[in-house]
């Protein structure tokens, strides 16, 4: 072993404010020096331990070698440039070596290209073989760039070197395959896998979750539970899941095994409540959200954003302002871009026009924000919603982007229901297709409505058939309901449940008490035909959000009280408003 360094002058005292270093007489300088290497802190020091090093160590000592391979450990921490230069005076680095500064680049996200480059020469110079540390640090580097065709000639490699059946290359390729989109083939590492840690299965978990699979991630969470208990990231990504699915009963439950099975500085963690506060607001359960978010020992901005959001969602416009104001005025907390988007949210669903303004004015003026592309649209839509569909017009020509296809719905949405004029929203269809392309049936319908609302039937019924010669077919809207951890999805007018007579039956049921009160239907939003005949009526009794509500109250024990905010056993999730 030989390293590239200068003749050995007098050994170099370390001043006494750097590192203490101890010096019995039976330590030798190696030993020293990494007892000093221990206690280092900042670049500085490990500057002088390296001039030292240099100064009262043979390059040919045994241990000098090993030496040397502490001092690139450290250093990459500290300074990864610094690294880089003690790596390159070192001859014949050993895998060791090779594998600190690779995963310092893989660590790093200036230098994470970098640990591609150290890989391939390391294969080139072909002195050391990789081993089962280097391919985890360098896919880790792939997966952060998404480098996909890079990645799968690592996994070649990895598999060639023999490391298939190793546990931690393997968590590292379904990590890499995940993060890339990948994940099937993320499974099919998954499922080959001879051995498994929890890991194995947690980085799964978070991958699926990650692109929305939350089916997916609830059915592989409920297979790990027959060998593994869950951790921290298993709990977290489960609660992400359940709040995708509106999946209360699974999600209270993950809450309950938290606050029994796991150890205490868990259940105050505040990645962990804030991923609770989440799954309840969005689940329905705004007061259950609330009482987590008040008992936080330590809250960060998210949590903030999400309580706000939440008070959002369930239209409580007053109590996520008056989050806000607790949260910048009391707390101190300088509110981003996700928090401002909660508040125009919450002034949308109210329909609070002059606080909408008020709090795009504040975030623009006073916290310096550029406003993005969802923090234009909560604020038009809230103006079309209130019929300022001039402004928002106005609004919309000051964009600094390109207006999407969600912006102008909202906007054609706003002028079907306010009578403008046909010519406007006709321009705003046509920017619907213009945005979108390949457009589904929610422009048409909403077109159908504008001229349905001016009684121009005949354009009703050439949307129609434009529709019928282009193959577009209406959605039918999708209501989701959870009911003792299953989650049923029903479709406008379906009947594929198991339970469809039942519900039709129970449906019936409903109208009768209705009418014995003297409940009538408001047909105002469907003008879609001159005469609203029996068929349509009968139509819109089976709109989906009646449907899953029927199901519910079919399971229910009789006296079970349905809340809006709280729902014991029943949940209900409405998708696309039908």
């Amino acid at each position: 072993m030989a390293l590239a360094t200068a003749p050995r002058p007098p050994p170099l005292l370390l001043p006494s404010k750097a590192v203490n270093i101890p010096n019995p007489p039976s330590f030798d300088p190696h030993s020293r020096i990494l007892i000093s290497l221990k206690q280092c802190t900042h670049i500085s020091q490990l500057k002088q331990i390296h001039a030292l090093t240099l100064r009262s160590t043979s390059p040919y000592h045994p241990k000098t070698f090993f030496l040397y391979s502490q001092l690139l450990h450290f250093s990459s921490f500290l300074d990864f440039n610094y690294a880089l230069q003690l790596f390159n005076q070192i001859q014949n680095p050993n895998s060791f070596m090779w594998n600190t500064l690779i995963r310092a680049c893989a660590n790093d996200v200036n230098n994470k290209e970098q640990a591609m480059r150290l890989y391939l020469e390391m294969l080139e110079q072909a002195l050391v073989s990789p081993d089962k540390h280097t391919f985890p640090f360098v896919l880790k580097g792939c997966a952060y760039l998404f480098d996909v065709s890079e990645g799968i000639q690592v996994h070649a490699h990895a598999l060639k070197h023999g490391f298939g059946s190793d546990v931690y290359v393997n968590n590292s390729l379904i990590h890499f395959y995940a993060s890339c989109g990948f994940l099937d083939l993320a499974e099919k590492v998954f499922v080959k896998m001879p051995e498994r840690s929890l890991v194995s299965w947690n980085v799964l978990l978070e991958g699926f979750v990650q692109f929305g699979k939350f089916n997916s991630a609830l059915n592989l969470f409920r297979e790990m539970r027959n060998t593994f208990d869950p951790d921290g990231y298993t709990l977290q990504s489960i609660l992400t899941a359940c709040a995708g699915l509106g999946a209360f009963s699974l999600g209270a439950w993950v809450h309950a095994y938290l606050l029994k099975k796991c150890d205490f500085n868990l259940s105050i963690d505040v990645f962990i409540n804030n991923s609770l506060v989440d799954m309840y607001c969005k689940c329905g359960s705004l007061e259950l959200a609330h009482q987590v978010f008040k008992r936080m020992p330590k809250r960060h901005l998210t949590s903030w954003n999400h309580m706000i959001r939440g008070f959002a969602m369930h239209g409580q416009a007053e109590a996520a302002i008056r989050c806000f104001d607790k949260m910048i005025r009391t707390e101190r907390f300088r509110p981003n871009s996700i928090t401002f988007t909660g508040v125009l949210s919450a002034c949308n669903h109210k329909g609070m026009v002059s606080e909408g303004r008020l709090y795009f004015d504040m975030m623009v003026t006073d916290y310096k924000i550029k406003p993005a592309l969802e923090h234009y649209g909560c604020l038009v839509d809230l103006l079309a919603r209130a019929g300022f569909i001039d402004e928002a017009l106005d609004l919309i020509s000051t964009m600094p982007m390109r207006p999407d296809a969600v912006i102008w719905r909202s906007l054609l949405d706003a002028c079907s229901k306010k009578n403008t004029s046909v010519e406007l929203s006709e321009e705003l269809a046509r920017q619907v297709v213009e945005s979108e392309g390949d457009i589904g049936s929610g422009v048409y319908v909403l077109l159908s409505r504008v001229y349905a609302s001016a009684s121009r039937w005949d354009d009703v019924g050439s949307v129609r058939k434009l529709m019928t010669d282009k193959g577009v077919k209406k959605e039918p809207g999708c209501s989701s309901i959870e009911i003792d951890g299953v989650a049923h999805e029903l479709f406008a007018g379906d009947t594929s449940h198991p339970q469809t007579k039942e519900i039709y039956q129970m449906l019936k049921v409903i109208d009768e008490k209705l009418e014995s009160v003297g409940y009538l239907p408001d047909y105002s939003q469907a003008p879609m035909i001159d005469e609203l005949n029996e068929t349509k009526q009968h139509s819109l009794k089976l709109h989906s959000e009646r449907l899953a509500i029927a199901l519910g109250l079919l399971k229910l024990q009789p006296g079970t009280l349905l809340d809006t905010e709280l729902y014991p056993t029943y949940r209900w999730k409405n998708r696309s408003g039908m």
